[in-house]
């Protein structure tokens, strides 16, 4: 090591040691300050917005999010409520007389009550089309109500007859009914479009969608509806409570998560202060970092739910290093101020650099294409870095308070505990023992289970299905799953058909191009039911011949067509409005798809393609696009994050460790211990079929920045002991013994830090926890026996010394 790195080292030692002793003496300035900073992001942090719209992950200049816009300025929201419902007990089910007064008495109040809504179908208010005395007549259950349980059973044998209903409001076995709410706003609209009450602000339950579902469950659960079963899905509820679980769960679990970590610290050092002193530093450091999304106008989204724990990781690392240090320290020289002082001229250096390298790994997300991910790599970022300085500051100052000397400071039992106790000092001989005797065992080992970590890689899949962040017992989950079985499907898939201009897609040709599509689409395990101008022209021409199937097929006249479509209007026809624009320029074929995996959605998109490359079409032109289009671009833009992320972080912190350790040797041999947890984790989720999802993207990028808090630790305290002893096999026990503690408490902390986890009611969250505790697992292993292993095999400190060298490089 050079001279100038070795003074560039005891400068930094020094400054950080200085610092601790400011700090000392000037406590109550800093608390004081403190204090108003937690004020002021407290304040700033409580006008954070929750926002999990697409608006959230894309740009508004991406060409898939103004495709979908354009789309929305045409033919409206494609988001809506699907409530499903049955009535358990009764003969006819949703066609009992009693069970269909209610239903249309719910359709009426639905419509007149819920707020965001464009309109509301039922079989109470939903068009039947049946032969009249001047060609057509549309029947609405709820305008001429029949006189008896017959007539009514009568008529449930026309609606079965139309395949426009069938699927939708009534199963085929006519035993379930369903009522679409269709939505006037969507999730992507400005906040101004969607507060309902413009006095209460922009509170969670004040906006869109959250209001809305917040009224369909206040009415469903109203008394006059008693007896009758129902089921909510659909892109409300799932996206509302998405929301709410996001506002309620970052603030619980984040407060469950500091509860868990105080309790333990207190366990491990046995000291109030230094459990309250960490804990006021980790929740101050997350406050200013949602102040600085709100700064900054971001939002708490999706990719939000997770930080205050990461956050909270952060700063569990430094706190226990310095308390860990500090322990001891005070136990050696029973003086509190000197004790902080070496401690921070000790861990200073490493904290430094871990915050450093930690920060340069969650800001590689700042290059994702995906905007709420690009917002996490910068605010997370900022937030490590906060916590840091914090933590040699603050967490100073309020170690500073408590007794000037210990208790019992000359007892052997106080010493060993200050060392981590007789379990830890164990542990780590035990482990110091393993190292040294199976070296070439270790590297081996590492290499096969590369192997099986690649392999695991190899199948690991970029998908995301919305049940699964839901947990099995969830309401909505069943809901779905419930509609998934008994009706077409409750979410849209939209194929947008465009012609040459105006009147176009009114000809035979274009109407039969649709019809063809349609018809394909329905034959796809993903679609149950489909909505088109196709639809209500093929059920007009039935209608019109007496109700025969085989004329439920497109005219071949032109002119009829445009009889057939004045005939509807006038009778009141209003279904089309929504499916075609006014000009027949283009139209809309909506599909209702089972609600299943982005990956199905995917292979569809494939089959299309194929089936139009194989058979073109001549006279219009089609596109999938909607929400579901965002959804499968989103993934797109998911691998690359993925990949981008992972290398930019891996070059990055690469690099940044060969220069502060000014050795290409040292920080190559650092980041394989912290390459190792990311690609485990990712190996993992491959061989127990885990997608990596919106939620997971920062998975690998996360577990390296935790990773090499740990490695560059070690290390340090590695190399540091070497340079003082000459001997790898002494510096490896006394690095071991000394920071290991720290590592060790560290990691149990994590662990159960990030277990807390499995308590959210979002089965995404849950599963998150549990990658990440094994991610913390993975790290600690690595650390203690890949990176010595590596170490003592590669020797990239320089030459043991030995006799009078080794005796001067101790002196």
């Amino acid at each position: 090591m050079s001279t100038t790195e070795v003074d560039f080292l005891d400068r930094l030692n020094r400054f950080f040691a200085s610092l601790a002793g400011w700090c000392f003496d000037h406590r109550w300035w800093v608390i004081a300050l403190a204090a108003l900073m937690l004020t002021s992001a407290a304040v700033i942090a409580s006008q954070a917005e929750i926002d999990n719209s697409f608006e959230a992950y894309f740009d508004p200049d991406d060409p898939t999010y103004h495709a979908y816009l354009r789309h929305r300025e045409t033919f409206g929201s494609d988001e809506a409520s699907y409530i499903l419902y049955s009535a358990p007990g009764t003969e006819n089910g949703p066609w009992d007389m009693d069970i269909m007064e209610r239903i249309a008495h719910l359709t009426e109040t639905l419509e007149d009550e819920v707020p965001f809504i464009l309109e509301v179908e039922s079989l109470a208010n939903a068009e039947l089309m049946v032969g009249g005395e001047y060609g057509i007549e549309i029947i609405e259950l709820w305008d001429e109500f029949p006189e008896d349980q017959q007539a009514l059973l009568e008529l449930r044998d026309l609606y079965l007859d139309k395949p426009m209903i069938v699927g939708g409001l009534v199963s085929e076995d006519a035993q379930i009914g369903g009522i679409l709410v269709r939505m006037d706003r969507t999730s992507s609209d400005p906040v101004e479009e969607i507060r309902f009450d413009p006095e209460k602000g922009d509170e969670r339950d004040n906006l869109y969608p959250q209001v809305t579902y917040w009224k369909i469950k206040e009415i469903l659960e109203r008394p006059e509806y008693e007896g009758i079963v129902f089921h909510h899905t659909g892109d409300v509820p799932l996206n509302a409570l998405i929301n709410i679980l996001i506002g309620e769960e970052s603030f619980v679990l984040g407060l469950g998560t500091a509860a868990v970590v105080g309790l333990l610290l207190l366990f491990f050092f046995r000291s109030l202060v230094g459990m309250i002193a960490s804990t006021m530093v980790i929740q101050l450091g997350v406050m200013m970092t949602v102040a600085f999304m709100t700064l900054m106008n971001w939002k708490l989204d999706m990719s939000f739910g997770s930080i205050p724990t990461l956050m909270t990781a952060i700063g569990v690392a430094h706190s226990v290093h310095i308390l860990s240090e500090f322990r001891a320290f005070f136990v050696e020289t029973r003086d509190r101020r000197t004790a902080l002082v070496r401690t921070l001229g000790l861990v200073g250096t490493p904290s430094l650099l871990t915050s450093l390298t930690t920060a340069v790994g969650f800001a590689s997300m700042s290059f994702s294409p995906i905007k709420s991910v690009a917002h996490v790599g910068v605010y997370s970022a900022v937030g490590i870095l906060a916590i840091f300085v914090l933590s040699l500051t603050l967490l100073m100052s309020l170690l500073s308070f408590g007794s000037p000397t210990p208790r019992n400071a000359d007892s052997a039992k106080q010493r060993i505990q200050a060392k981590g106790g007789p379990w830890i000092i164990g542990f780590l001989e035990a482990t110091y023992r393993f190292v040294i005797r199976f070296r070439k065992g270790i590297l081996i080992s590492f290499a096969g289970l590369l192997v099986f970590i690649l392999g695991g890689i190899s199948i690991l899949k970029v998908d995301s299905n919305w049940l699964n962040d839901f947990k099995e017992t969830e309401p909505v989950r069943v809901a779905s799953l419930f509609a998934k079985e008994h009706m077409g499907g409750m979410s849209s898939l939209i194929l947008t058909f465009d012609g040459d201009g105006p009147g176009s897609l009114k000809t035979p040709d274009a109407m039969n191009e649709m019809t063809r599509i349609e018809e394909w689409a329905l034959k796809q395990p993903l679609v149950g039911q489909a909505y088109s101008i196709s639809g209500i022209i093929r059920d007009l021409n039935k209608t019109f011949n007496e109700n025969n199937p085989e004329y439920y097929a497109i005219p071949e006249s032109q002119d009829l067509i445009a009889q057939y479509m004045l005939l509807y209007e006038t009778a009141g026809g209003s279904d089309a409005v929504r499916l075609v624009k006014s000009d027949y320029s283009s139209a809309q074929v909506d599909l209702r798809i089972r609600l299943g995996s982005t990956s199905k959605v995917a292979e569809f998109a494939e089959d299309l393609n194929t089936e139009l490359e194989e058979r073109p079409l001549e006279f219009t032109q089609v596109r999938i696009t909607g929400i579901t289009s965002l959804w499968m671009k989103l993934f797109d833009y998911i691998e690359i994050s993925q990949i981008q992320g992972f290398t930019i972080a891996f070059i990055a912190i690469g690099l940044l460790l060969c220069l502060l350790f000014r050795s290409f040797a040292v920080g190559a041999i650092s980041m394989l211990p912290n390459v190792f947890p990311s690609l485990l984790t990712l190996g993992v989720m491959g061989w127990f079929d885990i997608p990596l999802d919106y939620n997971k993207v920062l998975l690998a990028s996360v577990a390296m920045g935790i990773a090499v808090d740990d490695t560059v630790h070690l290390l340090s305290r590695f190399r540091h002991e070497f340079r003082a002893r000459g001997s790898y096999e002494e510096a490896l026990r006394a690095a071991m013994l000394d920071v290991g503690r720290a590592l060790t408490i560290t990691s149990i902390i994590l662990v159960f830090g990030f277990l807390v986890l499995l308590f959210s009611r979002l089965e995404s969250n849950s599963t998150q926890g549990l990658l990440l505790a094994g991610t913390i697992v993975s790290a600690l292993i690595a650390d203690f026996l890949l990176m010595p292993a590596l170490v003592l095999t590669f020797k990239p400190f320089g030459k043991e010394k030995t006799g009078s060298d080794a005796t001067a490089t101790a002196s």
